[in-house]
This record gives C-alpha cells, structure tokens and sequence, in this order.
C-alpha cells in the first residue's frame, strides 16, 4: 500500500492516475449531514469475497457486515460483536465456536426479495453458511479464501468436490458449518486457530443474501445488498461512490468507553447515539495528490493525508500543524500503522524468482534512507523485515543483512547471480502505477539498481490492471504494501505461506516448505515465547530468500477539518464510517 485513503488496514495499497478540482462539488440538494471522504484508487467492486484492497473493502463495509467487528475507540484493538449477539461460546479445546445471531436484523430493500415485494428478508444463521460457502467456490476464485483455507472442518472437501462437479451445490453440507436453529451459527474447526476470530472480522466474511447473488449473477459486484448501515445510491467506481443512511438498519449505538483521551478530544460526546451518525457518505476518487489536496483546502474534503510535496509547508520543523493551518481550526492525526510497503520479487519467474543471489544483490543496492525522506518525509521506519513494530515478533535489534545499502557487496553477490556488472541480464520488468509519486519511486528505484548496471522496464497501469497483472503472475517486480488486517504478526507472515498464493494474499508466490511447516505449528499456539520464536525462525528464513525488498514501516500523518466529528485512526475496522458525522453549523 503506498498512500492509503486516510489509511486502511486492509490490504494492498497504492496510488494511481489524474482527477480534477471539480470532483468534490457539492450539490444543493444533499443532507446537511453528508460526509465528504476520498478513495485513491478505482474501485474494483462492492462484492466482499473479492475486496482484497482497502478501497474496495471499505466500500463494503459500508453495506455489509460481520460476526464480529472492532471496538471502535479502545486500543490496543478489541474485538467486539456484531451481527452476533456477543463473543461466541468457545469448547475448551478451542476448535468449536457457537454464534448467537441478533434477531430482527434486515437486509436491505432490494428488488432482489421477491417474496418480500422488495422488503429486505430477516437475517439467520443459514446466510453465513452460505456466505462462507461463496467464499470456498471453486468457479468464483474469491480472492479472500486463504482466511478460510483448511480451518473450518470439511469445507476444504466441499470445495474439491464442487471443483469436479458441473455446477456447484450449495445445499451439500459441511461438517464444520452449522445452524442449530435460524439464529445460532456453529462453526468447527480441524484445529485450534487462535487468530479464527480476526478472519471473522474481515470483509471477506461479510454476509450476502443468496436472493441478490442468484437474481444480479455477474453483475452482483455493482450491488451491494447488504445488513449495513448504508444502501448504496451513486456507483460510479471510477469517480464517486454515494452511501445514504440505510432506513431499516437495526438499532446499533455510539460506544460510551474508550481510552482515558477520548474524553478530552470530543470523542466520547455522541455515546449512546444511534449510528450512523451521518445522513450520507460521498466517496470521490481522486487518484492524485496535489487534487486531494486542494480538495481539502477549499473545505470540500473532510479529511486528507499530507503529500510528500506540501509536508514542509504544512508541518513545521517541530512536526506541528503551521500556523495558517491552525488559524483555520484544522486538527492534525498522528497514528502508527501496523503495515511494511516494500518491493516483491516474482518467485514465478524464470529469471529473478531462480536466483537468490540476484535479489539479495538487488536488496543491498537499495538505498532505504533518501527513500524514507523522500516518499514518506521521514515519517516511518526502515523496515528489517515483514512484522511491524507493536506485534509479538518483532525485534527492533535485528538487522537485516541484505537491507543494509552496500553496493561494493550487491556487485559481488550480481557476479556470484551470474550477471557481472548486469551483463546478460535483461532489463527487468516492473509493473508500477501511473501516478506522480509513482512514477519519482520508480525513477528513484531505477537510479539504485543502474549503479550495479541493473536495468528496469517500466509498465505503468490503472489498480485494477496492476491488480490483474499480480493475480495472473505477470511482470518480475513490483511496489506494493500490506496494512494489516488484525494485530497478530500471522497476517504479515501468511504473506509467505505458499497455500496463500494468488488469489490469495502471496503477491510474491512465494514457496519454501521449512517456512510452511514452521507457520502452520504457529497457527495451533496462543499468543506466547514459543509462538514469537517460530515467528523468528520464519522471518530468518525470508530475510536469507529474500523474495522481498523491505521499505518502510510508515507513520500516519492527517488532517481532519474541524467540522469533522468521531474521526479516530483505527486501521482494521472496515464499517467505521458509521461513527463519522459533520456539524452543519461549523461547516457553513
């Protein structure tokens, strides 16, 4: 992820091409309390089985939910219901997990519920079945499958068999995934998995009504029919998203606890509240900086990160909000992200996926430091390794020997590749985004790598085509990020694990089976030493293969206009726009 929209702990990140001044006009006729936020990428869809990146995760988060989601204000990070009445009963040996589901929750209107006349049908247990089914189709491929993939107890087997069969049947059963009755939900797992729950909160495992699924087929990725507390009302994924207040969503409230802070920082004022708090969310996708940013400025914006190029005269020498800034009331958020951007090798290739030498040499010609000021004005921390910092398992005394800038030993590790002073080599292929900053890390990466005679073929594209391009294995190296989805170090080591390879979450295809053996031991442990020390152990081994080139571990750095209410970072809650709102009178 490069630039997030504000942040998202979801996934894959990045920037991509040009929008102009006028995306965020306001009408007349909108709600008062309408929220004005920004995607920085085109959205690839609303369906949540394919929201693999953080923007289309948040779009779904918008109508649909989970189980499980996160308490809003508390840190560190916490667990919390959702559509489930509370915290699941769990059997001592941790594989079996019993949901009571809220009654009385109602999927959207949609003409999709015949039977209803268009009224949104009652939620029950038998929908999640479903959903987690989808989640397993062999002919859908869903991107989001390896939170799923040999934890729950027969649907591995139900997946194989659907693969040999015509059609797929989602009445066949699975032996881990019962309904007890219409409200309580058991799920059975092949083995203790102490980070199950965290996948519960994903969009990934957001419920779906079969009835929209069945009457919009393909085209089900443009609805969103969901339980959540906004109905979709404008779907223009290349320019603007439009969420109105969704008229039948349950009774759901502000939270009335958090950190001792939140008191103080007007957080705490809209507790028992019912949400959503705003009328309406518009979401302009901008793709540029400099229009995101202007955009803000002119108050059409309720919040922006700062770009890298407007950081100096934003920010003082002392990291505070300048003076013409504060004199408008602007707030400024600072926020540790739990992610690591960094460069993935294609493990695939013929050429630099064989050569360990190649990428080690490749690693040690890649000068972190001008990067960090340049790209993220100083606003992170050079990246050792995949785990962040704040996670069991990180250790801010290891040293990465092949991230330490040493272009006398990456020119001996190119002649040991095969390839003395680049001779022979092929310029590489590099799969970037056709942003502004895009295009400068490249042109910096470029400079790097032809100081060891190292050549690059730049293929600029759209987000959905660079993801289409990982997905299917192309190109040789690529920029990327990865925000996590839970706070456990297991979603930045399953990045490794070879059963997680496209669609799943391996952008690198990346296979070693000493990795995998030492991965799947750590699933079966709780939070514990010997848990972080196999945790160790698989960071050494990636640190020797070196399918990536580590970056940054980065700082949020935002503005929120003082009209803004409830605005709190929180990287892994993808239904938070719900505790968003505006004041009207401030705003005016």
């Amino acid at each position: 992820m490069k630039p997030t929209s504000f942040r998202f702990s979801s996934r894959f990140v990045l920037m991509v091409s040009i929008f102009g001044l006028s995306a965020c006009t306001h009408t007349s006729h909108e709600p008062a309390n309408t929220v004005h936020l920004f995607s920085v990428g085109k959205i690839k869809g609303l369906d949540p089985i394919f929201a693999e990146d953080v923007y289309s995760a948040l779009e779904s988060g918008m109508a649909y939910e989970g189980l499980l989601q996160y308490h809003y204000l508390k840190r560190p990070f916490q667990l919390t219901s959702n559509l489930a009445e509370s915290m699941p009963e769990m059997t001592a040996d941790h594989k079996t997990y019993t949901f009571k589901i809220k009654k009385g929750v109602l999927f959207q209107d949609d003409p999709c519920f015949k039977a209803t006349n268009g009224k949104g049908r009652e939620l029950v247990a038998e929908d999640f079945i479903y959903s987690f089914k989808r989640l397993a189709d062999p002919k859908l491929h869903a991107s989001g499958w390896w939170i799923f993939e040999g934890k729950i107890l027969g649907l591995n087997d139900w997946k194989e068999a659907q693969a040999k069969a015509a059609s797929v049947n989602y009445d066949a059963p699975v032996a881990g995934l019962k309904a007890l009755d219409h409200y309580t939900l058991q799920i059975q797992l092949t083995q203790p998995s102490f980070q199950f729950l965290y996948n519960l909160a994903m969009p990934f495992a957001m419920v779906v009504p079969h009835e929209a699924v069945d009457m919009y087929g393909q085209q089900f990725i443009n609805h969103a029919v969901g339980t959540g507390p906004f109905k979709l009302a404008e779907y223009n994924p290349n320019s603007k998203i439009i969420w109105d207040k969704n008229p039948t969503y349950r009774h759901e409230v502000y939270p009335s606890e958090g950190e001792a802070s939140d008191q103080a920082a007007g957080l705490l004022a809209d507790a028992g509240k019912a949400l959503p708090l705003s009328d309406r969310v518009v979401v302009n996708v901008i793709e540029e900086d400099q229009p995101r940013w202007l955009n803000f400025l002119a108050g059409k914006l309720e919040l922006v990160t700062i770009p890298k190029d407007n950081y100096a005269s934003a920010i003082t020498a002392q990291g505070e909000l300048s003076p013409e800034l504060k004199q408008k009331n602007i707030q400024l958020i600072k926020w540790t992200n739990l992610d690591v951007t960094h460069e993935s090798f294609n493990m695939d290739d013929p050429i630099v996926g064989k050569n360990k030498y190649l990428r080690q040499a490749l690693s040690l010609a890649y000068n972190q430091g001008p990067a960090l000021e340049l790209f993220y004005n100083n606003q992170g921390l050079a990246a050792q390794g995949p785990i962040p910092p704040g996670l069991s398992g990180y250790d801010p005394n290891f040293k990465n020997p092949y991230r330490q800038f040493n272009l006398e030993k990456a020119k001996e590790l190119l002649v040991k590749a095969g390839y003395p002073g680049g001779k022979g080599l092929a310029p590489i292929e590099y799969n970037s985004l056709s942003g502004t900053t895009e295009r400068q890390i490249v042109e910096y990466l470029s400079r790097q790598f032809d100081a060891i005679g190292v050549k690059l073929k730049v293929n600029s594209m759209s987000w959905p085509d660079f993801l289409a391009h990982i997905k299917s294995r192309k190109g040789q190296l690529w920029g990327f990020a990865w925000s996590g989805d839970y706070p456990d170090a297991e979603n930045f080591l399953g990045l490794y694990y070879s059963k997680n390879a496209p669609p799943g979450s391996n952008d690198a295809n990346y296979q070693n089976p000493e990795f995998d053996k030492l991965f799947e031991k750590a699933l079966t442990l709780p939070d514990s030493p010997a848990r972080t020390e196999l945790y160790k152990k698989m960071v050494a081994i990636v640190t020797e293969d070196c399918p990536w080139i580590f970056n940054v571990h980065r700082l949020g750095v935002g503005l929120v206009q003082p009209w803004m209410k409830n605005y709190k970072p929180i990287d892994m809650e993808h239904t938070r726009y719900k505790y968003y709102r505006v004041d009207p009178a401030l705003k005016k």
